[in-house]
Protein backbone atom coordinates (compact mmCIF):
# COMPACT_ATOMS: atom_id res chain seq x y z
CA UNK A 1 0.00 0.00 0.00
CA UNK A 2 0.92 3.44 -0.65
CA UNK A 3 2.70 5.18 2.37
CA UNK A 4 0.50 8.27 1.99
CA UNK A 5 -2.30 6.74 1.49
CA UNK A 6 -1.89 5.03 4.65
CA UNK A 7 -1.15 8.16 6.37
CA UNK A 8 -5.04 9.57 5.25
CA UNK A 9 -6.15 5.86 6.35
CA UNK A 10 -5.00 5.64 9.78
CA UNK A 11 -6.22 6.96 13.28
CA UNK A 12 -3.66 7.79 16.48
CA UNK A 13 -5.68 7.16 19.32
CA UNK A 14 -5.15 6.89 22.88
CA UNK A 15 -4.49 3.45 23.90
CA UNK A 16 -6.44 1.06 26.90
CA UNK A 17 -5.76 -1.48 28.96
CA UNK A 18 -7.93 -3.32 26.71
CA UNK A 19 -6.09 -2.62 24.06
CA UNK A 20 -2.79 -4.51 25.28
CA UNK A 21 -3.75 -8.08 24.09
CA UNK A 22 -3.70 -6.57 20.15
CA UNK A 23 -1.04 -4.24 20.94
CA UNK A 24 1.48 -7.29 21.91
CA UNK A 25 1.54 -9.00 18.67
CA UNK A 26 2.63 -5.74 17.07
CA UNK A 27 5.64 -5.79 19.73
CA UNK A 28 6.55 -8.93 18.92
CA UNK A 29 6.17 -8.18 15.14
CA UNK A 30 9.14 -5.41 15.64
CA UNK A 31 11.06 -7.55 17.49
CA UNK A 32 11.11 -9.95 14.25
CA UNK A 33 11.79 -6.97 12.20
CA UNK A 34 15.07 -5.76 14.78
CA UNK A 35 15.98 -8.87 14.33
CA UNK A 36 15.62 -9.51 10.84
CA UNK A 37 17.74 -6.37 10.21
CA UNK A 38 20.82 -6.88 12.35
CA UNK A 39 19.64 -5.76 15.94
CA UNK A 40 18.63 -8.61 18.17
CA UNK A 41 19.87 -6.98 21.22
CA UNK A 42 17.61 -3.81 21.49
CA UNK A 43 14.61 -5.54 22.88
CA UNK A 44 15.44 -8.62 24.84
CA UNK A 45 14.21 -10.19 27.64
CA UNK A 46 10.56 -9.94 27.29
CA UNK A 47 10.84 -6.13 26.70
CA UNK A 48 8.54 -4.42 26.47
CA UNK A 49 6.31 -6.63 28.63
CA UNK A 50 2.64 -6.25 28.75
CA UNK A 51 3.57 -4.01 32.16
CA UNK A 52 5.98 -1.52 30.15
CA UNK A 53 2.67 -1.25 27.79
CA UNK A 54 0.07 -0.91 31.00
CA UNK A 55 2.76 1.96 32.80
CA UNK A 56 2.61 3.57 29.54
CA UNK A 57 -0.98 3.71 28.90
CA UNK A 58 -1.33 4.77 32.84
CA UNK A 59 1.10 7.60 32.58
CA UNK A 60 -1.78 8.69 29.32
CA UNK A 61 1.39 8.48 27.02
CA UNK A 62 0.63 4.81 24.80
CA UNK A 63 -0.94 5.32 21.38
CA UNK A 64 -2.17 3.38 19.16
CA UNK A 65 -2.13 3.60 15.33
CA UNK A 66 -5.49 1.92 13.90
CA UNK A 67 -6.19 1.15 10.51
CA UNK A 68 -9.46 -0.34 8.57
CA UNK A 69 -10.33 -1.02 12.59
CA UNK A 70 -7.48 -2.96 14.19
CA UNK A 71 -4.15 -1.87 15.95
CA UNK A 72 -1.19 -1.81 13.62
CA UNK A 73 1.27 0.18 15.19
CA UNK A 74 1.87 1.06 18.95
CA UNK A 75 4.45 3.89 20.72
CA UNK A 76 4.83 5.60 23.67
CA UNK A 77 4.52 9.60 23.78
CA UNK A 78 5.26 10.65 27.46
CA UNK A 79 5.87 14.15 28.76
CA UNK A 80 9.52 15.07 29.85
CA UNK A 81 11.26 14.91 32.02
CA UNK A 82 12.93 11.57 30.64
CA UNK A 83 15.30 10.60 33.63
CA UNK A 84 17.76 8.86 31.08
CA UNK A 85 18.20 12.14 29.60
CA UNK A 86 19.62 13.94 31.84
CA UNK A 87 23.18 13.21 31.33
CA UNK A 88 24.00 12.75 27.91
CA UNK A 89 27.70 12.20 26.44
CA UNK A 90 29.50 13.26 23.49
CA UNK A 91 27.31 16.25 22.83
CA UNK A 92 24.25 18.06 24.15
CA UNK A 93 21.02 18.43 23.48
CA UNK A 94 19.80 21.16 21.11
CA UNK A 95 17.60 23.15 23.51
CA UNK A 96 17.47 21.63 27.33
CA UNK A 97 15.73 24.34 29.25
CA UNK A 98 12.29 24.02 27.96
CA UNK A 99 9.89 20.69 28.08
CA UNK A 100 9.59 18.05 25.46
CA UNK A 101 8.11 14.99 24.69
CA UNK A 102 10.15 12.04 24.16
CA UNK A 103 9.10 8.99 21.70
CA UNK A 104 9.76 5.19 22.84
CA UNK A 105 8.58 2.21 21.59
CA UNK A 106 7.58 1.97 18.21
CA UNK A 107 6.43 -0.77 16.78
CA UNK A 108 4.70 -1.72 13.72
CA UNK A 109 3.40 -4.72 11.69
CA UNK A 110 5.80 -5.77 8.69
CA UNK A 111 3.37 -5.13 6.00
CA UNK A 112 2.45 -1.98 7.21
CA UNK A 113 4.47 1.12 5.71
CA UNK A 114 4.01 4.35 6.27
CA UNK A 115 4.11 4.26 10.23
CA UNK A 116 6.99 6.20 11.30
CA UNK A 117 6.09 9.51 9.10
CA UNK A 118 2.81 8.85 10.51
CA UNK A 119 3.47 8.76 14.04
CA UNK A 120 5.79 11.59 14.04
CA UNK A 121 3.09 13.78 11.95
CA UNK A 122 0.87 13.53 14.78
CA UNK A 123 3.82 13.86 17.23
CA UNK A 124 5.08 17.49 15.74
CA UNK A 125 1.36 19.04 15.97
CA UNK A 126 1.65 17.74 19.93
CA UNK A 127 4.71 19.30 21.06
CA UNK A 128 7.65 20.71 18.53
CA UNK A 129 10.59 20.16 21.21
CA UNK A 130 11.00 16.16 20.89
CA UNK A 131 13.21 13.36 21.73
CA UNK A 132 14.03 9.58 20.79
CA UNK A 133 17.03 7.75 21.41
CA UNK A 134 17.39 4.03 19.80
CA UNK A 135 19.71 1.09 19.49
CA UNK A 136 23.47 1.41 17.95
CA UNK A 137 22.24 -0.94 15.67
CA UNK A 138 18.85 -0.14 14.87
CA UNK A 139 20.17 0.93 11.39
CA UNK A 140 16.06 1.22 10.48
CA UNK A 141 15.34 3.61 12.76
CA UNK A 142 18.28 5.40 12.51
CA UNK A 143 17.80 6.22 9.14
CA UNK A 144 13.89 7.42 9.73
CA UNK A 145 15.20 9.52 12.56
CA UNK A 146 17.72 11.33 10.94
CA UNK A 147 15.27 11.41 7.61
CA UNK A 148 12.15 13.03 9.74
CA UNK A 149 14.98 15.72 10.40
CA UNK A 150 16.38 14.77 14.04
CA UNK A 151 19.61 15.86 14.92
CA UNK A 152 21.87 13.17 16.83
CA UNK A 153 23.26 14.83 20.30
CA UNK A 154 24.80 12.33 21.93
CA UNK A 155 24.43 9.24 23.61
CA UNK A 156 22.09 8.28 26.74
CA UNK A 157 22.29 5.14 29.09
CA UNK A 158 18.95 3.56 30.21
CA UNK A 159 18.47 2.59 33.41
CA UNK A 160 19.86 -0.56 33.27
CA UNK A 161 23.02 0.72 31.88
CA UNK A 162 22.80 0.07 28.18
CA UNK A 163 23.79 2.74 25.77
CA UNK A 164 21.44 4.44 22.76
CA UNK A 165 21.81 7.10 20.51
CA UNK A 166 19.86 10.21 21.21
CA UNK A 167 17.94 12.63 19.01
CA UNK A 168 16.17 15.69 19.07
CA UNK A 169 14.04 18.11 17.07
CA UNK A 170 13.16 21.46 17.66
Amino acid sequence: MNSDRFLRQAVIRPATPDDIPAIMPVMEAAKGIMVATGNPRQWKDGYPSREVIAADIGRKGGFVVVKDGSIVAYFAFLQSPEPTYAVIEGGAWIEDTLPYHVIHRIGSFPEVHGVFRCIMDWCVRQDANLRIDTHRDNRIMQHCITSYGFRYCGIIHLANGDERLAYQRL
